[in-house]
């Protein structure tokens, strides 16, 4: 494990039903093509040694016997390799046979995991052959040349350079309260599950959304091995599925019905994990009940590492196949937040500034559909364009056409003479475009806003998002402030796919055209005279960086802790340029990942007194909610990790 990452794998061997030496010959290359490809641990199917299906043949000593011999094989096979294995298998404990999971590496056996609940039911019969590990006590055997304890009490396995990790069977986790819940509270990162669940029309689904469920419960890994092709299809079929999930989410899975074997690979993010069970209070307060004994894995030399994982660099967006869905939910969010506020305070009136830019734009929109959810006349809603000494015939065009289009009560006022007059009160030289020159022109803006809201019985809509937040790029006491923030959840990312959402699924095709260019425009405050032909001068990502690293950057650091090493490895791989975005040198991604720390720390005063606005994500920078830091903590930590990245 490095960074936090361990590299898993599900097999699904080809298998001989009652033939072990065929088996272990299967199972031995995929173990081997798995140590090739830096596997560091590896799970197999239920009594993939024998066969799932011999049915009354495991009544035979010979197959049992046999079995045992076949371990030995494997064992001798991996004397010299650093890969965990696990293998099912009957063993014989006492007077009972068992159902087991062994847990091998370099040659010897770790630990033997019994199954819990044996399914009797429909076409399974485990029953007639097993015996359950609530029915045994603690017995040690001599098994395979080893010496071991085989107990029905929890067991944790962990890997030299500290994975945890715990096994259960098959119907272990269709029970109502699974093995897998205890091994999870007991400090198991990941789970293993060796299964031979048959295809049934439907249950494929079901089965996945169960280990996707039982993941996100446990806030674990999952790692599921099925049998597959070569199990007896007398009166059932075996698809050979092989998932990895991670928190609710599939890593990755095999193909069914293969007749080839299935080597799926995935990288688990184990520091992700530990951290989400840090945060969640409910998952660190769940009861541990019966200690799991800990099994120490044998000691390895640290494998190369390289990230496989398909990290994405766009974090905040949903995905394609669930947009549509998700823009709406998050519209809803919004909505039913500025419409609790309105109905609240008894108003019908709201002030916004709108400037032609992503922000006010989205702002506008979530006003729109409020007042229509509410069955408030659109006229209430106030959009004051505010031209200054930086605003273009571009931006100030689709600011006019934006309000028009959506039929809101259009006002502009134009605040040049007003911040001239200023610079005067104040004496500064209007020639120079200095933080005053700018920070003056957003405050007027400000003031309107709020002076107008007191003039009409309304309040100000804010329109600054998460992103800017996150870089203190607003004006404090100027854009910065307002009487409720419709955007504060969320980042500059989703605002863009937010608008052009609407542009495609909500408005006319005049409004449509207006609101892809405003997509289009560069992202600027406008507050710096436009150049010779009349462009947006001041571009914000030429300033502070891109955004979508800014998000990227955003996300791991709140979301989940990550140090700069970390987001560093992890925005190389997510902006190499195969992932449908823009491709950046790492020097590029260092730059501006030092300048993101140094402004997230230095601009957190501005967050503390953050005015009120709804949480969209699983990311907030609310004072008052997910983000509560002092506004004078150090960042010397984080920087100088940070600038030291190579």
């Amino acid at each position: 494990m490095q960074h936090g990452l361990i590299k898993v794998a599900s097999a699904v061997p080809l298998t001989k039903v009652a033939d072990c030496t065929y088996n272990i010959q299967q199972i031995e290359n995929l173990i081997a093509q798995a140590e090739g490809k830096g596997v560091e641990i590896i799970v197999f199917p239920e009594l993939c040694v024998t066969g799932y299906t011999c049915q009354d043949l495991f009544r035979q000593t010979l197959l049992i016997e046999q079995a045992e011999t076949a371990m030995l094989m494997l064992l001798d096979f991996t004397r010299q390799l650093d890969i965990i294995s696990i293998v099912g298998l009957p063993v014989v404990v006492g007077h009972q046979l068992l159902n087991c999971a062994a847990v091998i590496q370099r040659g010897t056996l770790l630990g033997m995991v019994p199954k819990t609940y044996l399914p009797n039911y429909c076409e399974f019969y485990e029953k007639r052959w097993f015996s359950s590990a609530l029915d045994m006590q603690p017995t040690e055997i001599r098994f395979a040349g080893n010496t071991i304890t085989v107990t029905p009490q929890p067991q944790l396995f962990a890997t030299c350079d500290g994975c945890m990790f715990g096994v259960e069977l098959c119907e272990d986790l269709w029970a109502p309260v699974p093995p897998s819940n205890h091994l999870a509270v007991s400090g198991a990162d990941i789970i293993f599950n060796l299964s031979a669940s048959d295809a049934l029309l439907g249950k494929h689904h079901y089965l996945k959304s169960l280990v996707a469920q039982q993941s996100a419960r446990t806030i674990s890994g999952y790692v599921y091995s099925s049998c597959g092709f070569g199990e007896s299809t007398q009166d059932v079929v075996y698809a050979g599925n092989g998932m990895i999930f991670e928190n609710g989410h599939l890593l990755a899975e095999a193909e069914r019905f293969s007749l080839q074997p299935q080597l799926t690979i995935a990288q688990v993010d184990v520091e992700r994990l530990r951290n989400e069970r840090r945060c969640n209070s409910t998952f660190a307060n769940a009861p541990i009940g019966q200690m799991a004994h800990v099994v120490r894995a044998h000691t390895v030399q640290p494998r190369d590492f390289q990230l496989i994982r398909r990290v994405d660099p766009l974090p905040f967006v949903p995905k394609t196949t669930d947009s549509v869905d998700r823009c709406e939910e998050i519209f809803s969010i919004q909505v039913a937040g500025l419409a609790k506020r309105l109905v609240h305070i008894g108003c019908q009136t709201v002030v916004v500034g709108i400037s032609g830019g992503l922000d006010s734009t989205l702002a506008l929109l979530v006003c729109v559909k409020t007042f229509d959810k509410l069955g408030y006349p659109r006229k209430g809603i106030v959009g004051i364009t505010m031209p200054g000494f930086g605003t273009t015939d571009r931006t100030h065009r689709n600011a006019v056409d934006s309000m028009h289009g959506l039929g809101v009560t259009a006002m502009e006022v134009n605040i040049s003479k007003a911040v001239t007059q200023h610079f005067s009160d104040i004496e500064h030289d209007p020639s120079l475009h200095d933080i005053t020159y700018e920070n003056s022109q957003a405050r007027e803006r400000t003031q309107i806003l709020m002076d107008k809201s007191n003039q009409l019985g309304g309040i100000v809509i804010g329109t600054g998002d998460m992103s800017e937040l996150a870089l203190g790029w607003a004006t404090y006491n100027g854009d910065h402030m307002s009487m409720y923030g419709v955007n504060v959840g969320v980042p500059k990312t989703l605002i863009r796919h937010l608008v052009n959402h609407v542009a495609e699924h909500g408005v006319d095709e005049h409004s449509k055209a207006t609101l892809l260019d405003i997509i289009d425009t560069p992202i600027s405050p406008e507050l710096i005279p436009a150049d010779e032909q009349g462009n947006i001068r001041q571009k914000t990502e030429d300033l502070v960086g891109p955004y979508e690293l800014h998000d990227f950057f955003l996300y791991y650091m709140l979301r989940f802790g990550y140090r700069p090493s970390k987001i560093y490895l992890l925005a190389k791989r997510a902006f190499d340029g195969t992932n449908g975005t823009v491709a950046y040198e790492d020097e590029v991604i260092k730059k501006w990942l030092v300048t993101f720390i140094r402004r997230f720390f230095s601009q957190q005063f501005k967050r503390s007194c953050l005015p009120d606005g709804p949480k969209v994500g699983s990311v907030s920078l609310s004072p008052r909610g997910d983000w509560r830091m002092p506004s004078d903590a150090s960042a010397a930590l984080w920087l100088k990790e940070a600038e030291e990245l190579s």
